[in-house]
């Protein structure tokens, strides 16, 4: 059976699933598929390129760094994240903590990374023939928030955050074969979204991006209808929901090193259901990490 694994992302909010994939990693866990947006997608690049534990460096160590995401930074115009410090200098084969990109070719498991294509507000997906060595692109474009970030090119195309063209792929990892879907939210899955800032947010790109401006309104809807649609197959017995039952205080723009270590560990804790789910569908059984 093809099985994958979502992360939807949600900032710093992040290292909550950065836990749950430690705990797989730590049990032998692997997926056939991982799709994943904004945060998501580095975790998920880790992940899929074995290096346990790399994330939480990102989130514990080089996230309180004002180049990595500041005010400062977005007064100097490289957006609050700096994408390109995050994907390229941190991450580049010079850079502090590589991302072992050999590794993630060579691991049979498929990586999509999610963004948004600005101009027509609809969701695009990059699979691995789309990086390369010292280019990761569609993870810069899958991480730029909507006049947070400025949007990213990509032959010539300006991207935004995945969540905005598909917040919750439930239906696209069915689409793409698979026959169980794990689904990592990175807040309760009990509490539906609220639209916060994102009509504000939305202003601000209106002029120049008015489709990408309408799925930002749209993203607390769309967000919502994916997590009810993936309970449905949940009670199916396709997928299960992994998602805190509190975020700790940290959110999408703020961090706090306690709270932070505090949302890992219910990941980490939580990562458990991901086992008695295999366990339950006979997958389960000890194996090399994905």
């Amino acid at each position: 059976m093809k099985v994958g694994v979502i992360d939807v992302g949600g900032g710093f909010r992040g290292i909550y699933a950065t836990g749950v994939l430690d705990y797989c990693q730590d049990n032998g866990i692997g997926f056939d598929l991982a799709l994943g947006i904004s945060a998501g997608s580095a975790n998920l690049a880790s992940f899929v390129a074995r290096q346990r534990g790399r994330n939480y460096v990102f989130y514990t160590q080089y996230a309180f760094r004002r180049r990595y995401a500041s005010l400062w930074n977005f007064i100097r115009g490289r957006g609050f994240f700096d994408v390109d410090y995050v994907y390229g200098t941190l991450s580049n084969s010079g850079g502090e903590y590589p991302l072992d990109y050999p590794a993630l070719r060579e691991n049979p498991a498929d990586l999509i990374v999610i963004a948004t294509d600005a101009v027509t507000g609809e969701a695009a997906y990059f699979g691995k023939d789309a990086l390369s060595q010292d280019n990761y692109a569609p993870f810069k474009a899958s991480s730029s928030i909507p006049f947070i970030n400025k949007p990213y090119f990509i032959g010539g195309k300006p991207y935004y955050d995945g969540a905005l063209g598909n917040p919750v792929p439930v239906e696209k990892a069915f689409a793409l074969g698979c026959d169980l879907v794990v689904l990592i939210l990175t807040k309760p899955a009990d509490k539906p979204r609220g639209q916060g800032k994102d009509a504000k947010l939305a202003k601000h790109i209106q002029k120049k991006y008015p489709n990408a401006a309408e799925q930002l309104r749209l993203r607390a809807q769309h967000y919502n209808e994916g997590v009810a649609l993936a309970r449905e197959y949940a009670e199916k017995g396709k997928l299960v929901i992994i998602a805190p039952d509190d975020t700790c205080g940290v959110d999408t723009l703020h961090k706090d090193r306690e709270a932070l270590n505090r949302l890992y560990e219910k990941g980490y804790n939580d990562g458990q259901k991901i086992k008695e789910f295999l366990r339950e569908k006979g997958l389960y059984r000890d194996k090399e990490s994905t």
